[in-house]
């Protein structure tokens, strides 16, 4: 039986075109998820790997649907052969049941690891170059200490509710529960 294995990492993306191609590749049987290829607990990867019987037949779109590390892909594909099931990845020209297959196997599994240690190591410099300009990263703060003041001085007056104090400022409320307790242990 032939198998295919689709992947997105986040809920927002579309799973539609790895679908679509694995139905042109003639798969009987579609397993899709969206989960983090960096993920090793992947619930319909291990149910997919539960269902092999020697003689399948496992296809993904792209290598890097099947995960990210090296070693993990490496792992997996060893497991396959293990199992007597062929693997091939459509876009990368992968099939493991020959030789050559399995050598360009290798070849893509270590340009993706090497693309991801790439993007870390961008993602950090960018991160350093940040701090280095006084940049701290993340959201900026919802209320200023201006605001601050304004908000405790609405909270001591008594005649506001939280949900009035909240709407008069264009805050949440665990915006506002957040900054109450922050300026309770500024004070202690």
């Amino acid at each position: 039986m032939k198998f295919g294995y689709a992947r997105v990492s986040k809920e927002q993306q579309s799973l539609d075109i790895q679908i679509q191609k694995l139905k042109e590749a003639g798969c009987d049987e579609i397993f899709s998820e969206k989960a983090s290829g960096a993920k090793d607990d992947r619930e319909k990867l291990q149910e997919l790997l539960n269902k092999l019987r020697p003689g399948d037949i496992v296809c993904v779109v792209r290598l890097d649907r099947l995960g990210r590390r090296m070693i993990k892909l490496a792992s997996l594909i060893n497991e396959l052969h293990e199992k007597d099931v062929q693997f091939i990845s459509l876009e990368n020209n992968i099939d493991t049941t020959t030789p050559m297959g399995m050598l360009l196997f290798n070849i893509c599994a270590a340009f993706s690891q090497m693309e991801r240690e790439l993007i870390k190591e961008r993602v950090s410099a960018g991160v350093a170059a940040a701090r280095a300009k006084g940049r701290k990263g993340g959201r900026p703060k919802s209320l200023d200490k201006k605001g601050l003041n304004k908000l405790m001085k609405l909270r001591n007056s008594g005649e506001f509710s939280v949900k009035q104090i909240c709407e008069i400022m264009n805050i949440t409320k665990s915006v506002y529960y957040r900054a109450i307790n922050a300026k309770k242990e500024e004070n202690n």
